[in-house]
């Protein structure tokens, strides 16, 4: 018995090798021959792309480029198209445009100018998070997938290399300095020059300039817990950091330029610093390389201008890669972008943005002709403020340096825009007159029936938000939802309220927030009619719209934004309300 048991224990054995061995021995002929099809299958393609041009022809992929960046760009573009790229079994032409960024967002949130910029990009690269930021609250819809930095490049002061020498020889101007070294009536005093007088700074229109934008954020960043980020929303209530924000845009340089490349060709064709209209300017490290050679297309400066590290939390532009979604827009163009994209992420094509003027992590090499660049190393970081409050904090700034701005909300309470829709437009308008730093605000609400038979009703006549906080808390509790949607009449009562009310001198305006189609009085014929008839070129009042969700129709709002100088934003939920209105009240078209 015990060898039979022996026996029967060595035949089973037997019986678990040879099989195992065999099916494994097949899995891995299978899984070899899967792989060589595959690769064969890729070679194939690649051969067919190079001998007879690509299985389905060739795509274009056009990438706009912030001329500050497009350089390394380019070069980096030519070492990805000498790979032969082939996506989809298409290869794939690169086009690089060096477009300024203001002239991008105009062209993809309105109408795109193919006879001037060529055929419109299926991705862009921005200097600044900020611009992304800007796109998606105007049109959240249009970014394919996260941004990814490419390079950074800090944003520091240029001036005369004699302010330049004097901050060196004093005490390190930090970023949060800013407020009260702008404001006090003898700034160079404390670095040796009282006979210079008011430390002037230029400070470029945040909305288009991000150095700008940035710089004021460092400037609040002292605010936070650590001093180094991120700024808030809830902070931006507080009033002090709403003193922070006056005090910085009612000291800033008047008459500077509006453009950061202008403010620096007047800083340095200014004869004295002393004289000058202002002292310094904000101004990313790699334009003002850049600038100092000329190579931004402007004739190089006679006297160049001087870097000036700053000490604190540091702001940088971050020159996100941002791959663009849009009906002119392909999944093979889509494809290829994200494929580019993480190309030029690599070791090889950095050190190539390196050698421009730019900062990337893995070397600290940076170029040698470099006339009045001292590179200064980094000690802390901005953390950067999220999208909301970005646009948030340009509207803020915005409010303290032009401080004319008189607003009209009509809100959609229509079933369209529903109760989550609702209370979502009251927190932004909530957060707006808590952050409000000056202007004016009314608000209307329509839908069926709201007063007696009109289908509009205003709940706060324009009032001064400072004055009147409480009341327009509670005109915005006010608003719920109800039924019926006549946009067209509400919208013609709010224009002729603002006409007839008309504050000379500022900056009249109405907001719609509209989440429904019209159903009934007005037609858009007969609104654009009485809206042509009423227009007084002498009285602007530009109608600016939010369109909130899917069910709303574009093209006729964008004919009434048209017909007012006004503008269309677009936001997929009531929540994008809050960056699109911030975005709308950073600027004053």
């Amino acid at each position: 018995m015990a060898r039979h048991r022996a026996l029967v224990t060595r035949v089973r054995r037997g019986m678990a090798k040879w099989p195992v061995a065999i099916t494994g021995l097949v899995v891995l002929l299978l899984l070899g021959w899967v792989a060589w099809t595959w690769l064969g299958g890729v070679l194939e393609r690649r051969a067919a792309a190079e001998a007879n041009g690509c299985s389905d022809g060739q795509v274009v992929l056009r990438v706009a480029v912030t001329p500050s960046i497009a350089e390394p760009v380019r070069d980096a573009a030519q070492r990805w198209t000498d790979t032969t790229p082939v996506v989809d079994d298409a290869c794939v032409r690169l086009e690089v445009q060096s477009v300024d960024s203001q002239t991008v967002l105009a062209g993809l949130t309105g109408q795109w100018d193919d006879s001037k910029l060529g055929a419109p990009p299926a991705a862009w690269l921005p200097d600044s998070t900020l611009w992304a930021n800007r796109l998606t609250a105007q049109n959240n819809s249009l970014v394919s997938t996260a941004p990814q930095s490419i390079a950074t490049s800090p944003v520091v002061l240029a001036t005369q290399q004699p302010g330049a020498d004097a901050l060196a020889s004093g005490n390190l101007v930090q970023w949060t300095d800013l407020p009260a070294l702008t404001s006090a009536a003898n700034g160079w005093a404390g670095y040796g020059k009282p006979q210079w007088g008011k430390f002037r700074l230029a400070v470029p229109d945040p909305a288009t300039n991000p150095a700008s934008a940035l710089a004021i954020q460092s400037a609040l960043a002292g605010a936070t817990a650590q001093g180094v980020g991120p700024v808030t929303t809830d902070m931006l209530a507080q009033q002090g950091v709403k003193d922070l924000i006056t005090k910085l845009a009612n000291s800033r340089a008047s008459g500077a330029p509006a453009d950061t490349l202008d403010a620096l060709d007047g800083l340095a064709k200014a004869a004295d610093i002393g004289t000058a209209s202002y002292s310094a300017v904000p101004v990313t490290e790699v334009d003002l390389y850049r600038r100092n050679l000329g190579k931004d297309g402007a004739p190089k400066p006679d006297k160049p201008l001087y870097e000036v590290g700053m000490g604190g939390a540091s702001p940088a532009a971050d020159f996100p890669f941002v791959t663009l979604s849009g009906s002119w827009i392909n999944q093979t163009q889509n494809k290829a972008a994200q494929q580019f994209r993480d190309f030029v992420r690599q070791p090889a094509q950095q050190k190539l943005f390196a050698a421009a003027g730019l900062r990337e992590g893995s070397t600290p090499d940076h170029p040698t002709d470099a006339v009045g660049m001292r590179w200064p190393a980094l000690t802390q970081t901005l953390v950067p403020a999220d999208a909301t409050t970005t646009q948030d904090i340009s509207a803020s700034w915005t409010a303290a340096a032009v401080g004319n701005e008189v607003l009209s909300v009509l809100v959609d309470t229509s079933p369209a825009m529903g109760a989550s829709g609702v209370n979502a437009v009251r927190g932004a308008l909530t957060g707006e007159v808590n952050r409000a730093v000056s202007g004016s605000m009314g608000l209307w609400a329509y839908a069926a029936g709201l007063d007696g038979d009109k289908p509009y009703k205003q709940l706060v006549p324009v009032v001064r938000i400072d004055q009147s906080i409480d009341q327009l808390h509670t005109g915005i509790g006010k608003l719920n939802p109800a039924s019926g949607s006549q946009l067209y009449s509400s919208v013609l009562a709010v224009y002729q309220s603002v006409l007839a009310n008309y504050q000379n001198g500022k900056h009249n305006r109405v907001v719609v927030v509209v989440a429904g189609r019209n159903d009934g009085g007005l037609t858009l014929d007969q609104l654009h009619t009485q809206l042509g008839q009423l227009k007084d070129a002498k009285r602007p009042v530009p109608v600016n719209i939010i369109a909130v969700g899917p069910n709303t129709d574009h093209d006729q709002l964008s004919a009434i934004a048209q017909d007012t100088g006004g503008s269309l934003s677009s936001v997929q939920s009531g929540d994008g309300v809050d960056a699109a209105l911030a975005q709308l009240l950073s600027t004053t078209n």
